[in-house]
């Protein structure tokens, strides 16, 4: 049996409720005052059920938060770089009192997604906690946008999780931490590395995935899959993307493919730091951080989410990120290359950013092979000129 990191903090702590206790308190559920969630705190709230915010035990109290904000800490001491929060409007809050149980309601088809233990409201900054979290007031910026637009009150309080929006059926590669867990003993894969990505792969991350591979005995590719920007690949698309990579070039004994249900909040550097614990949780000991990991714009510099790392103090962040530089294809070399690999100079390197990548689909052109597979391409182009064909 090949020996498992720890989850983060100690122990797995997964909040979801199943079968007859699910149905009792869903019951009890509908007599609670309902409180309707956005789609980021449902997303959290599935990863509080799931335990992959271990060992979180709901949303934040005032203290936590603040620590959190000031000093990357929860009041135990242990470290944790965003905080995970439950905003509703003045006017909610003013018809609820602390003490109560509340029913959390998804927006959509107003299922009954949680009970949380309300046991204090506070009102915050909103520009103080954009500016610690993404570094930035600029409402342009998706995550500061987020916040704005949110409610001017947290809840906060523990939670039984009482549903899980839904992935598990939409997505068969949905896993849970204690499950990736088991797959990895089975495997007996005692190093593991963590791909975290929102985009299709191209060539650049296969070649970042391979280095991986070598160091360890094996690799978890592991696709957010909760609500992206506008503009992002949407997730089924992404899905098809993925397969078609795995199955042409990569070795499928050494690859485990999973997703996950949170939602991207680019926040840069301290995001990279949050996937680190998460991955911690779902048993992985090392994750790739390549250049702008969780970025967004021009925000952040395109090794501050690999820095913030070497200014960590923390025991129980056992997970190790593994740095690997910017890569991309050089027409000498007749490879994928990095700057540390390579001596020839910015004339003789394919360097394609996404909105680059994006004008190129759009136009219905080609990308290069240098910088797609063809397989991926194919799916894209055909991605954009049905989005082109319905939008007329």
């Amino acid at each position: 049996m090949a020996k498992q990191i720890s989850p983060y903090g100690g122990k797995l702590n997964p909040l979801l409720m199943k079968n007859e206790q699910k149905a009792e308190l869903l019951k009890k559920a509908r007599e609670f005052v309902k409180v309707f969630i956005n789609t980021k705190e449902l997303s959290d709230l599935i990863m509080l059920g799931i335990g992959a915010f271990s060992p979180l035990p709901g949303f934040m109290d005032k203290e936590n938060y603040e620590n959190v904000l000031e000093e990357m800490k929860l009041k135990t001491g242990l470290m944790w770089p965003v905080p995970i929060t439950l905003s509703v409007s003045t006017e909610t809050a003013s018809n609820l009192r602390e003490g109560q149980s509340i029913a959390l309601t998804e927006p959509f088809n107003k299922e009954i997604v949680g009970i949380m233990a309300l046991e204090s409201m506070y009102h915050y900054k909103k520009g103080f906690e954009a500016q610690m979290v993404f570094g930035t007031t600029d409402e342009k910026h998706p995550g500061v946008q987020k916040i704005y637009e949110q409610g001017d009150v947290y809840l906060a309080g523990p939670v039984k999780v009482l549903s899980e929006g839904g992935y598990p059926e939409r997505f068969p590669e949905y896993a849970r931490p204690a499950e990736i867990r088991a797959i990895f003993d089975k495997k007996g894969w005692s190093t593991i590395a963590a791909f975290q990505t929102r985009n299709p792969i191209h060539r650049s991350h296969e070649y970042l995935i391979k280095i991986a591979l070598e160091i360890s005995d094996g690799v978890l590719i592991h696709p957010i899959v909760g609500q992206l920007k506008d503009g992002d690949i949407p997730a089924d698309i992404r899905m098809k993307c993925y397969h078609t990579s795995l199955k042409n070039y990569f070795p499928d004994q050494r690859v485990l493919m999973k997703v996950y249900p949170m939602e991207m909040r680019y926040a840069g550097p301290k995001e990279a730091v949050l996937h680190a614990i998460i991955r911690q949780n779902f048993g992985c000991t090392h994750l790739i951080v390549g250049r702008d990991h969780a970025g967004v714009g021009n925000y952040y510099g395109p090794f501050d989410a690999q820095n913030i790392f070497d200014c960590l103090e923390s025991e129980d962040l056992i997970i190790k990120p593994l740095k690997l530089d910017w890569t991309f294809w050089c027409y000498k070399c007749s490879s994928i290359v990095s700057p540390k690999t390579c001596p020839h100079g910015n004339e003789n390197h394919l360097m394609i950013s996404g909105t680059e990548l994006r004008n190129i689909l759009l136009s219905g052109k080609r990308p290069p092979e240098e910088f797609s597979r063809p397989e991926v391409s194919d799916i894209l182009l055909d991605y954009y000129a049905q989005n082109k064909k319905e939008s007329k």
